[in-house]
């Protein structure tokens, strides 16, 4: 066995780590689940680090061989208690360990990604563990960082300026797109991989920071930032004559506030003339559950948004809108399509129930379950599938997805389509058998998929379509009415967490 050292996997810290990581999967996974074979299939994964080493579970104890020599055996507890069978997942690593120099030479968080990942994988496809540099970025993206707000590339001369955030520490002290980062503070940048640049531009929000930059056309400068909160831009918005254009590319913490203030603008700046909006979700992969409410809420006075069922008892919400519509009724079209996923479909499922807005596109991605992030000892995520969301009209997102109510999958043509709009040729929305089909019953769900297949390239003729739509205000009315929306009854409003409405972070997150 290799000498200690701070990489190599403590007892004490594993026990700690697959404690946490059974009873999470015991109390908040969607589906009951044993216990003893999530740990099994972890160990059984140790093969993936050395394929000579077997770890198998035989009746009441668990078999660990080198090469088909035994190394060792541990006996499994008689209950489900996570705790034993955290300190019965250790002692087997430890064998492990033992028997193999490979398994001996991997440091602890490569150990947890290999047993987690084969714990996991006896889940579904959305449960997940991010090790702690991992789980860094995501919360990052998801809540933010101390840092200067910029975006960067890695150039043989330096770190380029790829783009810089309005109102940010970075632009107000003079950084400009495609200026060249030569030093920080005082230290070199060549030569430096991206990873260990972003960590050296990030820091507690406050502190400041030193940058030797080079300005287009050779003029060199020192430039002192103080670093701020930074949240990553999630809307981006332009104008297209009296249409706002408005992009959504994930849901982060800022989304609804940043999409408001987008609709404001688009607004003010169009003036009273302006014809409607456009809200695109193409390629947007899913993020925070509260955020995708209140974005629909933005758009809806009353109605349901969307609910969540799993086995947690917690996992039985319904979040429904409030009173106050951002756009005050201005024609509204959505796009979707292969790529729009989880948070993304919440939305357009939502004000396409909801009568609120014409959804133009591609069958959506169909990832229809809510995820729970878990922050684990080590400060990597445990990411578990816990809910099933509903649309408001009731039917079940997951594997079906959003079926638009003008399908641009084999069109070409957005006066055609229009036109079909307006001539009735256009099919509706298939209502009834979307909302009578089975969860599980994937002949169906695939059979009305097929209905609009699901695109995931990035076409102007959506645009192009929803344009045409919100200036005909006759097809517009018309393609609302090809999505049949159900009959909902209004009900109080269900005030949305600011954080979670588990204790946890809840996420749909990215397949």
């Amino acid at each position: 066995m290799r000498p200690a050292s701070t990489s190599a996997l403590s007892s004490t810290d594993a026990e700690r780590m697959f404690a946490a990581g059974y009873s999470n999967i015991e109390d908040m996974y969607i589906d009951n689940v044993d216990i003893g074979e999530i740990a099994a299939a972890g160990l059984a994964n140790l093969k993936t680090v050395d394929p000579a080493l077997m770890v198998v579970r035989a009746g009441d104890h668990l078999d660990v061989t080198e090469n088909g020599h035994p190394a060792g055996e541990v006996d499994t507890p008689p209950t489900r208690d996570p705790d034993a069978w955290a300190a019965a997942t250790a002692s087997a690593i430890n064998l492990a360990q033992g028997a193999s120099a490979l398994v001996a030479g991997e440091g602890s968080e490569d150990l947890y990604k290999t047993m987690f990942d084969g714990m996991l994988g006896k889940l579904d496809r959305f449960s997940r563990y991010s090790t702690a540099d991992a789980a860094r970025e995501h919360r990052a993206a998801r809540e933010g960082f101390g840092g200067i707000g910029v975006r960067i590339a890695i150039e043989a001369q330096g770190v380029r300026v790829s783009s810089v955030m309005a109102n940010s520490p970075g632009g107000r002290a003079g950084l400009k797109t495609d200026d060249l980062i030569t030093e920080i503070d005082g230290q070199s940048v060549a030569g430096a991989e991206l990873q260990s640049v972003i960590q050296r531009l990030r820091g507690p929000v406050g502190s400041k920071i030193e940058l030797a930059v080079l300005h287009p056309g050779g003029v060199a400068e020192k430039l002192t930032v103080a670093r701020a909160h930074i949240v990553p831009e999630s809307v981006s918005f332009e104008l297209h004559g009296r249409v706002a254009y408005i992009r959504i590319y994930s849901f982060n913490q800022d989304t609804t506030r940043t999409l408001s203030q987008a609709v404001s603008m688009a607004r003010t700046k169009i003036g009273p003339h302006i014809a409607g909006l456009i809200l695109d979700l193409r390629d947007n992969p899913g993020g925070l559950l509260d955020q995708a409410v209140g974005v629909s809420d933005l758009f809806m006075n009353s109605g349901r948004i969307v609910s969540t069922r799993g086995r947690h008892p917690d996992s039985y919400q319904r979040f429904d809108a409030s009173q106050g519509d951002v756009a005050d009724g201005l024609p509204l079209v959505v796009l979707i399509n292969g790529n729009s996923a989880s948070a993304s479909e919440i939305v357009a499922a939502a004000l396409q129930d909801s009568g609120r807005a014409v959804v133009a596109g591609t069958t959506s991605y169909g990832k229809g379950t809510v995820q729970t992030v878990i922050r684990m000892p080590n400060e990597g995520e445990l990411v578990l599938t816990w809910a099933r969301f509903l649309a408001p009209s009731g039917y079940a997102i997951h594997h079906l997805g959003v079926l638009p109510s003008v399908c641009t999958a084999n069109l070409r043509d957005p006066d055609q389509i229009v036109a079909a709009i307006r001539s009735g040729k256009i099919k509706p929305v298939p209502v009834a058998q979307r909302n009578a089909a089975a969860p599980g019953d994937e002949a169906i769900l695939d059979r009305l998929r097929g209905s609009c297949p699901a695109r995931k390239t990035d076409e102007q003729i959506d645009v192009d379509v929803a344009t045409r739509l919100i200036e005909s205000s006759a097809a517009y009315r018309q393609a609302l009415a090809l999505a049949a929306p159900a009959n909902l009854a209004s009900t109080a409003a269900v005030a949305v967490p600011a954080s979670s409405a588990t204790g946890h972070e809840p996420t749909t997150a990215r397949p």
